[in-house]
């Protein structure tokens, strides 16, 4: 086989294999904005992050400090309402049934209300108190 040939099979080696690195690529930036569309509804409906505060010694001590009223820390939460529609579109990948499905447990466990036909979280007093910590 002449070098040419040798070479050409190469080029045409190299770009297959592009190709699918090219498809891996699309595929998984697709989940990645799927997953992170996740991640915002469920942030929104989930009373706080567990597992973001795991060790005591990052809870101050109460020790020796007068008793304050709690500060709200960081920015304020809009009280915009979503549809059941506009969740389901913002979750790509989840049929509308299992988003159904999940927005009734919530619903049931008192984490979300309906209100002229949108959802808003509902704002506990132990999410405040985790605000104000």
């Amino acid at each position: 086989m002449s070098t040419l040939d040798e070479i050409t099979k190469e080029k045409q080696r190299l770009g297959e294999a592009l190709a699918r690195v090219d498809g891996q690529r699309e595929k998984l930036s697709s989940q990645l904005s799927e997953l992170e569309a996740t991640e915002r509804v469920l942030a929104r409906y989930t009373e706080g992050r567990p597992g973001r505060r795991t060790s005591s010694a990052k809870m101050p001590s109460t020790e020796g400090q007068a008793a304050a009223p709690p500060r709200r820390r960081g920015r304020q939460r809009a009280a915009t309402g979503k549809t059941q529609q506009e969740i389901a579109a913002a979750c790509k990948g989840a049929r509308p049934n299992h988003v159904g499905v999940v927005l009734a447990r919530h619903k049931r466990a008192g984490r979300i209300e309906e209100r002229d036909g949108k959802l808003y979280a509902k704002q506990s007093a132990g999410t405040e108190q985790r605000a104000a910590v």
